[in-house]
């Protein structure tokens, strides 16, 4: 799990309030994203009889993951503004903005789509219902456990100058970048 958001912010919430509130968030995102890998198998069982659609999302997705870089280099402000943080009275409000914010994330969609067509391409899955549910519950854990990871990993880094936000910004907009250019040359292979 490359750094994002929804990491950035279970390390931030966890740094500010604890190990809790940030396990508590990393929850809520885990609920989401059990739903949009479940909604990512199904989109791939129909993707894998409509191969013709695969190209056109594969450069919507170059597209999509060049403006990402773009932004993260030149756009997103290394100094955010001050904010004002509200208080915090319940574990569950850090649950629902986990779910909130992995909801208005729909990255995850498109790239389990892609990891599951991928392995169905070369005999690692069906799109059977236990196969499904296989692959959910490897999906769900694979989101848990990195973030679980960034939360021990920054406790463990938080008074380093790596953790600053234009660190941040580049680290992200080089990781999109590498995803874009990898991207591109299997466009151009395939062409």
């Amino acid at each position: 799990m490359p750094p994002g958001m929804l990491n950035m912010t279970a390390a931030k919430i966890s740094l500010k309030e604890g190990h809790v509130r940030g396990i508590v968030f990393s929850l809520g995102v885990c609920v989401i994203n059990l739903f949009q890998i479940y909604l990512a198998a199904i989109f791939s069982r129909y993707l894998s009889k409509h191969p013709e659609v695969i190209n056109v999302l594969r450069f919507i997705g170059l597209i999509i993951f060049i403006l990402i870089t773009i932004y993260f280099f030149f756009i997103a402000k290394s100094n955010p503004k001050q904010q004002i943080d509200p208080k915090i009275k319940s574990k569950h409000s850090r649950f629902f903005q986990g779910a909130f914010l992995a909801s208005i994330n729909v990255f995850p969609v498109p790239y389990h789509a892609y990891i599951t067509i991928t392995m169905a391409s070369v005999g690692l899955m069906t799109f059977e219902n236990a196969n499904i549910i296989t692959y959910l519950s490897g999906g769900i854990i694979g989101t848990f456990v990195p973030l679980y990871l960034y939360i021990y990993f920054f406790d463990k880094i938080k008074d380093r100058t790596f953790t600053s936000p234009k660190n941040m910004n580049r680290i992200i907009g080089g990781v999109t970048g590498i995803i874009s250019v990898l991207t591109l040359i299997n466009i151009l292979n395939d062409i």
